[in-house]
This record gives C-alpha cells, sequence and structure tokens, in this order.
C-alpha cells in the first residue's frame, strides 16, 4: 500500500506540471486492448478470444496473450491457429533475448500441434509454415538465419494476402526485428513506416499499427516521425502496460521529460497490478533517467527505494538484470557521486553485458573521484566481457562492451597526466558509439560518450571544443541535463576569455 501511495502521490506532481497535460492512464474496465480483428477458420465462438490474445501480442503481453490462445485451443482442439499464436508469444523480435529459454521447449511443441492439425485455409497454413522457420528442429541453424527466413516468408505471406491487415503488420514487424542496430540510415526502419503509416490511417486503433511505428521512429533521425503515435497509443490500449510505457521512447528521443515521467508511472503501476514485473522494472528505469534529467534526484530516489523493496527478482533474465543494473548505476553517476560509484558491483547471474555497466561505473568512480585510483582490474574485466559477447557473436554488445572500456581507459590516462593519448581513446569511444543504435532495452548510454568527451575537454581547458562536443551530445540526445550543463560551463568560460 505504501508502495501505490508514493507512486500515486508522484504522478500528481508531475501531472501539475504539464505544459501540454497528459490524461493518467488507469486500467479501465472494461478491457481495453485496442481493435484487432484476424479472421481464421476455426469454431466462430473463439474468434473473440483470439482477436484478444493477438492484440495483447502486439502489446508484448506476452503471458496473458499465451493464456488467451490457450483457451482458444481448449474451446476448439482442432485450431491450429490456436497452437500458432501460443507459438507467437515465445517469440520477441524486438526484445532480448528474442527467445527466451523458457519458453522455447513449449513453443516448439506448439508449433509442431499447429502443422500436425493443419487447416484448410492456405492463408493460415502460410503462417504456420513462416513462424516454423523461427522454431526450426535443426539446431544448427543460427538465429540471424532463421530470423531472415522467416521475413522472406512474411514477404510472400502479405504480397499473396494484400487485404490482410495482420499479415501487412507483422511483416512489417519482421523488418523491424531484422534491422540492424548499426545501420544508421535506418533502412529497414523507413521500410516498415511505409507499410505501417499507410495502415494507420485505415486502421488508427490497431494496437500493433500504432507500436511498432513507436519502435520504428526510436531514433534521432525519425523521433519527431513517431510523435503523434506516441500520443496515441496509451490511449489506444489503456489496459497493457507496454502501451502506457512506449510513449516514452519517443518522448525520451525529444527531450520531453515530463511526458515520460508521465508515461512510465502510469506503467509500472499497471505493471504491477498485472505482475509482469520485466515490465514495471523497465518502466522505473525510463523513469528514473526522466526524472534525473530535471534534476529531480529525490524523486528518482524515491524509485530506488521501490527497487530495493521488491524481492525475488529474477538477476538472469535479461530485462530485468539490466534495469535493476542500470538505475542505481544512473543515479550515482548522473549525480557526479563518484565515491558512490566506486561502491556498484555487478549484480549475481547477470549476462555480460549488463555486468559491464556496474564494472564500469565501479571503474569511473575511482578514476575520477578526489583521490583517482588504478583501475587495471576493472579494464581487465571489461576486455574479458567484450571477448565473452564477441565469442557468442553479438558484436553489437561487444562494441558496446569496447566504448566503456575506451571510455575508462580515456579517463584513467587523464588521471595520470597523459592528456592526449585520454582524448585519442575518449574520441574514439564517441566515434564508435556513434556508430551503433541503441536498442529498446534502455533509454540511452548512461552518460553518452560524446557527452564525456565535452567533459574531458573541460578538464584539460578546451572550452570551444568542448562546447562544440556538447552540442553534438545534445542533437542526438536533446534535453540531457549533463551535456546541457556543460555546454554552459564551455560558454562561460569562452565568455570570460
Amino acid at each position: 500500500m505504501r508502495r501505490v501511495c508514493q507512486l500515486a502521490f508522484i504522478f500528481v506532481l508531475a501531472y501539475s506540471l504539464y505544459s501540454q497535460p497528459i490524461e493518467m492512464h488507469d486500467h479501465p474496465v472494461p478491457e481495453n486492448l485496442g481493435a484487432v480483428s484476424f479472421s481464421i477458420s476455426c469454431s466462430p465462438a473463439v474468434q473473440a478470444q483470439f482477436n484478444r490474445g493477438v492484440a495483447l501480442l502486439h502489446s508484448f503481453s506476452y503471458q496473458a496473450a499465451n493464456i488467451s490462445f490457450r483457451r482458444v485451443a481448449d474451446d476448439d482442439p482442432y485450431c491450429a491457429m490456436a497452437h500458432w499464436g501460443m507459438a507467437m508469444t515465445a517469440f520477441h523480435p524486438l526484445w532480448e533475448p528474442q527467445l527466451p529459454s523458457a519458453t522455447l521447449p513449449m513453443a516448439v511443441r506448439e508449433i509442431a500441434a499447429a502443422r500436425t492439425l493443419g487447416s484448410s485455409s492456405p492463408r493460415e497454413r502460410a503462417y504456420i509454415q513462416a513462424l516454423s522457420n523461427i522454431f526450426t528442429e535443426d539446431a544448427l541453424t543460427p538465429s540471424s538465419a532463421r530470423n531472415q527466413d522467416y521475413e522472406r516468408a512474411m514477404v510472400a505471406l502479405a504480397h499473396d494476402n494484400p487485404n490482410d491487415v495482420e499479415a501487412q503488420i507483422f511483416y512489417a514487424l519482421a523488418l523491424l526485428g531484422n534491422a540492424p542496430p548499426t545501420d544508421r540510415t535506418h533502412a529497414r526502419q523507413k521500410q516498415a513506416l511505409a507499410i505501417l503509416e499507410l495502415l494507420d490511417r485505415s486502421y488508427p486503433d490497431h494496437p500493433g499499427i500504432t507500436h511498432y511505428i513507436i519502435h520504428a521512429c526510436d531514433s534521432t533521425e525519425l523521433a519527431t516521425r513517431g510523435l503523434a503515435a506516441a500520443r496515441k497509443y496509451a490511449k489506444v490500449a489503456p489496459s497493457a502496460p507496454h502501451a502506457l510505457h512506449m510513449p516514452s521512447h519517443i518522448f525520451t528521443r525529444l527531450g520531453m521529460w515530463r511526458e515520460s515521467i508521465a508515461s512510465n508511472i502510469a506503467s509500472s503501476r499497471a505493471a504491477h497490478r498485472q505482475g509482469m514485473v520485466d515490465e514495471e522494472l523497465h518502466a522505473m528505469d525510463y523513469l528514473v533517467y526522466a526524472y534525473l534529467q530535471l534534476g529531480r534526484d529525490d524523486d528518482a530516489r524515491l524509485v530506488l527505494d521501490e527497487l530495493a523493496g521488491m524481492l525475488s527478482l529474477d538477476e538472469g533474465d535479461f530485462k530485468v538484470s539490466y534495469a535493476i543494473t542500470a538505475m542505481p548505476v544512473r543515479f550515482a553517476v548522473e549525480r557526479r557521486r563518484w565515491e558512490e560509484a566506486a561502491t556498484l558491483e555487478p549484480v549475481s547471474g547477470s549476462p555480460p553485458q549488463v555486468a559491464a555497466i556496474a564494472v564500469w561505473a565501479h571503474a569511473l568512480g575511482r578514476v575520477r573521484g578526489a583521490q583517482p585510483a588504478g583501475v587495471g582490474t576493472e579494464i581487465a574485466a571489461l576486455e574479458k566481457y567484450e571477448r565473452q559477447l564477441h565469442t557468442a557473436g553479438d558484436d553489437y554488445w561487444a562494441a558496446a562492451v569496447r566504448v566503456l572500456r575506451n571510455e575508462i581507459i580515456a579517463w584513467n590516462d587523464q588521471a595520470h597526466g597523459n592528456s592526449q593519448r585520454a582524448l585519442a581513446q575518449m574520441r574514439m569511444a564517441a566515434e564508435e558509439e556513434d556508430s551503433l543504435e541503441k536498442l529498446p532495452v534502455t533509454p540511452g548510454p548512461i552518460i553518452p560518450a560524446r557527452e564525456q568527451l565535452g567533459d574531458l575537454l573541460l578538464a584539460q581547458r578546451q572550452p570551444s571544443a568542448a562546447a562544440a562536443a556538447f552540442q553534438a551530445a545534445l542533437a542526438a540526445a536533446p534535453g540531457r541535463r549533463g551535456a546541457t550543463q556543460g555546454l554552459a560551463r564551455a560558454t562561460r568560460l569562452l565568455n570570460q576569455r
């Protein structure tokens, strides 16, 4: 009860500050998940329940969607598409991991059941065959190849069924799932947008269309294009916690911190009520980030207090471990509390890319503290995580950890008087980070490398170059408090000169 009261109080404060008021989206009665009509050849009595499962699927309420599809199968034992739906709940194309190990056996079993039952509809058989590419029994086929095979199958399905709205939407989702995070042209995102924006005109209340437009626009280049969808999604599917959170991806990109706060308070409350711990923590992480950008440190601390009271968290779950690691790191590092940062340690059982964030914060706290200490052990640990990720074929996260390692090397060189090498290392980190698009799990790097470059240049008494670095950082991440304050400091120094 104390938790609900605290968050409700915070929400009221945030709500009162809006320049453009945002409605408080609570879990309504009756349930509202948006408008979905996915016709199937099964018993007419299960059609509404099947549509509900698809609506939940589009808003990433995977467990609830699985229950809904299970009810369809119970009511119509010969409905192959019910088993397709259950298998689909184990395929998360925009999350990590895409195929959670806990639900993978279920998905393999259900897609096999769908194939065995079969369907008189060529369209339904095409859906089942497309998903069979993901849950193939060939363990040697890499996930990237499976995803490409699935996308090709969805291309054909969408082409052969031009009037099937769901085929077009799931094809657009496949494009987004296969979009490489190193492609700064956002080619696949733009291809998906061309499909989704056209559909949105005819189906404005479809949760998947609105949701995936936001994901397609989750970049500096496209963020403004996704603002209308961001303002709409929580109204389209207010019963889905993810629909309440997802607008904050665009709000974060545009520096709209008050809107992001309202979005994530509503989402965390709804997720808590529905027992969606990973979604609750995801919203809390975005909430801490937004609070810190407005200098609302006490409000951010309240969220961390709530985190401390959450028991039996699954540290092995990527989404959970990321949030519970990132929140205290953000709180210490964004406030430049180096002694506090130096006490942070990785969460037991966390994946290497998550553990690296805690090691980075620990090293940063030591090397930027009042009495800089050597960080050779931490640099070696980051290098080990980088190798592990590279060996596992995860080149994106290997590159992200390399950025963290180069940042620590730069600050260590600066602390020991090697300013030229420090600058070269930090520029290297900033250029590599600039080449990577952030993933949906995070609102952004704890401190962007380009912003740290500005800090380093200020430490080296180069205000003109520092100002340019801060301006570039703000162009990529508008409204960040650290870059804004850094630019102000650099400008003051230039004016004094």
